[in-house]
């Protein structure tokens, strides 16, 4: 673009700017020159420097500046002065002294203690009296005095606070709330070679900036010129509404699901023990029902049991059934069955899902991405509220193979070419095996989720017959931290701004 272009985009207030930096000038001399305000001058200097027609300088300094009392003070005079006009012709007692003068109790205390220093009173039984040397003070300014003067005409930089200045200094800012520090950015402009060629043109001060309906109507702008306006400036980016990058992970997540044929789950966030934990075969005095891993709920205490299958999940569990186990050999209660909870993985909607199911929907498949609930420690790879990705196949012709199959696959769309699959235990799957993905940064294996095929105990009281059901739960927040460049699970819900704008969102 060249210096005419340029000249004709300038805005209103850079081209009166401009035209006032013959030399290095500082904001406050621009505003003295142009009559702008400052937050005008600094626009202009931002929108300059942004053509690169100007160069910034920037310092920072710290200024001494006059706090509440200091404003009252310079008006009407330090507490010790006020305190020897009081019993300049007369002596008086504290009290008459602290009315004579408007003090304070404290300032009261400051002022004797500061004027029997410099011998200026005297007290005795009559009361307090001004002495020679206190007379002589007063005929003078004091360096306290000097000094206030020179911060209340804002010329006084700490950095110039030397000699006889820093006693005074020093006195004064003991005192509460007479002089206070604060840091000061100025900022001087200077032109570059193209500013200056630019600066030296003849800009006309009336181009129109903004067409007004008043232009319009009047027809003032036949005769006028237009501000060209520059569409390759920098401006600040605009960041629109948009889903928070963990719901818009679950909406990827549930779009693999369904494009591999799946069907989603759905269910209740509060479910009883009987339907979280008996269903699966999870054996009633199993540690992950103690409170130190679960959460229940007071009230309501109990929650209902379907009456078709109260039967067949006590037998499962006493004696096995007739699937084959001996179960786990204790007597059931369907008291401890009946405990609301807030469910601890979605594997109880893989349950209910089972007990609707009949022999001619199979195969089938189903998944969920669902909030599950732990009582777990807060840490760098653990929540105790999270969404677990649920999924089971229900097909006569399924075996292990498969289940690593959509493991992989699963993974693989999450942008993890490769995953851990090694042996575990669950109390509802035999075979089962752990999930694992390496942290890259955290230099480890972290788990990810469980996996395995529902045992007989599962499926055949639930299902009627034994059928093989693949099954998975993995922890979405540790599967979505590295596509996102985090490395700690909880920064995925610290809400900040500046992240929510900048984070990476995936592609599908």
């Amino acid at each position: 673009m060249d210096n005419t272009t340029v000249a004709e985009s300038l805005h209103p207030l850079e081209r009166k700017v401009i035209g006032k930096l013959g030399k290095e000038a500082s904001v406050y001399e621009l505003m003295d020159t142009t009559g702008l305000s400052e937050i005008e001058v600094m626009r202009a200097l931002q929108w300059l420097e942004n053509r690169s027609l100007v160069v910034l300088k920037k310092e920072e300094r710290t200024k001494v500046t006059l706090d509440s009392n200091g404003d009252f003070y310079l008006k009407n005079g330090l507490p010790e002065r006020r305190f020897l006009e009081s019993i300049r012709e007369r002596t008086l007692s504290l009290d008459e002294v602290r009315e004579a003068a408007s003090l304070e109790s404290d300032e009261l205390n400051v002022c004797i203690g500061l004027l029997r220093k410099k011998g200026a009173i005297t007290m005795g039984k009559d009361g307090v009296g001004i002495s020679e040397d206190g007379q002589k003070l007063l005929q003078e300014e004091s360096p306290e005095e000097k000094f206030l003067k020179e911060v209340g005409q804002g010329n006084v930089d700490l950095e110039e606070v030397k000699d006889s200045m820093k006693h005074a200094f020093d006195s004064l800012l003991k005192r509460k709330e007479v002089i206070q520090l604060k840091k000061i950015k100025d900022v001087a402009a200077s032109l570059t070679e193209r500013g200056k060629a630019i600066s030296e043109m003849k800009l006309d001060d009336s181009s129109i900036d903004k067409l007004t309906p008043e232009l319009i109507r009047s027809g003032a702008y036949k005769d006028r010129t237009f501000r060209r306006y520059d569409v390759s400036i920098n401006v600040p980016a605009v960041s629109g509404g948009r889903r928070h990058f963990v719901n818009q992970s679950i909406r990827y997540i549930k779009r693999i699901w369904l494009d591999l044929g799946f069907r989603e789950m759905e269910g209740n966030i509060v479910q009883t023990a009987f339907w979280d934990l008996d269903a699966l075969f999870v054996p009633q005095d199993h540690p992950a029902r103690d409170l130190q891993d679960t959460f229940y709920l007071k009230d309501p205490r109990q929650g209902r049991i379907p009456a078709g299958l109260k039967a067949k999940i006590k037998e499962v569990h006493e004696n096995g059934g007739d699937t084959g186990s001996r179960g786990w050999g204790y007597k059931w209660s369907p008291e401890i069955a009946k405990e609301n909870l807030l469910r601890t993985h979605t594997t109880v909607l893989s349950a209910q899902t089972l007990s609707r199911l009949r022999k001619e929907d199979l195969p089938a498949k189903y998944f969920s991405v669902k909030k599950v609930f732990r009582n777990e420690a807060l840490g760098w790879k653990s929540l105790f509220e999270f969404i677990q990705v649920e999924g089971i196949v229900v097909d006569p012709d399924a075996n292990f193979k498969h289940l690593k199959g959509y493991l992989k696959d699963f993974f693989a769309k999450m942008g993890f070419p490769d995953v851990r699959i090694r042996p575990g235990h669950f109390p509802y799957t035999e075979p089962s095996a752990e999930v694992d993905v390496f942290h890259p940064v955290k230099k480890q294996w972290v788990e990810i989720g469980g996996s395995g095929i529902f045992r007989p105990e599962v499926t055949k009281p639930l299902l009627g017959e034994e059928v093989p059901v693949l099954a998975w739960g993995l922890g979405m927040e540790r599967s979505i931290m590295q596509y996102h460049g985090i490395n700690d699970i909880r920064d995925l819900y610290r809400n900040d701004l500046k992240q929510l704008r900048e984070i990476r969102f995936w592609m599908k």
